[in-house]
């Protein structure tokens, strides 16, 4: 074997290894927002609370991981992904342990808010991570793997939760699922991170400025955010509505609506790569795919909701919604990352996740509660489906522009520019055939000099810092 051969074996199996690890820390990141569901009747019982209140105790996660992505991912760009993964790990585990210790609703409260601030910017830098080892062409596939472990970590909190809850106590469920991040942040920091890259201008503004002169990217942040509510209200509230209109058992309730999650899964890594495929003839496919799932994501959850009496055919339509609703986490993440510069990417991706949470994952199991405290569970459940049409019309609005968007980010790239999309006026290259902005609609290259590879390198014009192991430097 040549050397150049088991070089790039090795790098290979470098990627896969980051990839499933960091897979593995999404599922412990999601399984330890999800415990807090399986505890849902317990606390109610030992505590009294109200159904708003057991909704913000889920909620209030989202709302710090939106405060805190942003601020954190900044650090994060200059300090390494590496260490900051692992450290993140370590500190939303250790909260998930000190929730089986809380001795009423505010000290939960209190230790829910400082798992959100653990989990801020583990997204953002482990698609920074991502991005950077995997060329553009599957970078939705391999976010879309990536996302894939939300859902499934979601099943292992609700089904794990639920089955430790009923067997030791709902206190043991959080002390059991608090463990493995513990373990995975040891061997993280084993992990070998990219060179940082230092852009033109970085920080925040730079990033904020790049995603909201691209249409496509606010398309896809407000579509992905709207599909959000739709999704955290169902991972939520499902169980308690098994439980009230099926009379079922926590536990079953649990692994129902676990199998519901499951379908999720399936749909957030089919989504991406159907996404993906779609792309390769037209990259504005990679959004019109995802706006497809919105309409049908209202449409099946709406009629099993609000048009089908409880049995078989209404929990087949709310498995089937499950699976679509869930289609657009991997194509969103990555229209942002292609509208940026490699050294804004966690930045970027944290204003991404910002507006998830804040307007998507944050809002839907208040929303759901407050609905059903005056109309009832089964109403509120069915209202928030319907937000399913307009995220896919952000998500298809979004799509008309994003081949512009990319190409507007390599020209800019190649000349050594900060941020992504076009500059709102001054010259601009020679447009292609449909487009006078950079790049024609469809996503067909125009070439400025030399295009060097934004997905494996740093791009000109931008200060490289040596790489190094995370825990030496990152």
């Amino acid at each position: 074997m040549s050397v150049d051969a088991s070089d790039d074996a090795g790098h290979r199996s470098q990627t896969r290894t980051v990839l499933v690890l960091l897979f593995l820390l999404m599922v412990v990141d999601y399984a330890d927002r999800q415990v807090m569901v399986a505890a849902f009747p317990y606390l109610r019982l030992e505590w009294g609370v109200s159904d708003v209140q057991l909704g913000a105790l889920v909620s209030v996660v989202s709302v710090m991981v939106a405060a805190a992505a942003l601020p954190i991912a900044v650090a994060v760009d200059r300090w390494g992904r590496v260490r900051a993964v692992a450290v993140m790990a370590v500190v939303w585990s250790a909260a998930t342990a000190a929730c089986g210790f809380a001795g009423g609703y505010l000290s939960m409260l209190v230790a829910r808010l400082v798992v959100g601030l653990g989990q801020a910017s583990f997204g953002p830098a482990g698609s920074a991570l991502l991005a950077a080892k995997f060329p553009a062409d599957r970078r939705a596939t391999v976010l879309g793997v990536f996302q894939t472990g939300a859902p499934l970590g979601i099943l292992v909190g609700g089904v794990g939760g639920s089955l430790a809850a009923a067997q030791w106590g709902w206190r043991a469920a959080f002390w059991m699922l608090a463990l493995p991040g513990l373990v995975l942040a040891g061997l993280f920091l084993r992990v070998r991170d990219y060179p940082t890259v230092r852009p033109a201008r970085p920080g925040a503004r730079a990033a904020v400025r790049a995603l909201t002169r691209a249409p496509s990217a606010i398309g896809a942040m407000v579509g992905g955010a709207l599909l959000l509510v739709v999704l955290s209200t169902l991972y939520t509230w499902l169980p308690t509505f098994l439980q009230r209109t099926y009379g079922m058992a926590p536990v079953r309730a649990g692994v129902l609506g676990s199998v519901v999650v499951l379908a999720g899964a399936v749909g957030t890594a089919g989504g991406a790569v159907l996404a993906d495929w779609a792309a390769r003839r037209d990259v504005r496919r990679r959004l019109v795919v995802p706006a497809a799932a919105g309409v049908a994501s209202s449409a099946l959850l709406g009629t099993a909701f609000l048009a089908v009496p409880a049995g078989s055919a209404q929990l087949l339509l709310i498995l089937a919604g499950g699976a679509t609703v869930t289609a657009a986490v991997g194509p969103a993440a990555a229209a942002v990352l292609d509208v940026v510069q490699p050294g804004l990417r966690a930045t970027a991706i944290s204003v991404f996740v910002l507006v998830q949470n804040l307007f998507g994952l944050a809002i839907g199991p208040v929303l759901a509660g407050a609905i059903a405290d005056r109309w009832g569970l089964t109403s509120a459940l069915g209202a928030v489906a319907g937000l399913g049409v307009p995220a896919a019309l952000a998500l298809y609005s979004g799509s008309r522009a994003y081949g512009r968007d990319r190409n507007q980010a390599a020209s800019l790239a190649a000349r050594g520019l900060p941020g992504g999309a076009a500059p709102r006026s001054g010259p601009t290259e020679p447009a292609g055939p449909l487009d006078g902005d950079g790049g024609d609609a469809a996503g067909r290259p125009i070439t400025v000099g030399q295009s060097p590879s934004a997905d494996m390198r740093p791009d000109e014009g931008e200060r490289v810092e040596g790489p190094g192991r995370g825990r030496q430097g990152g």
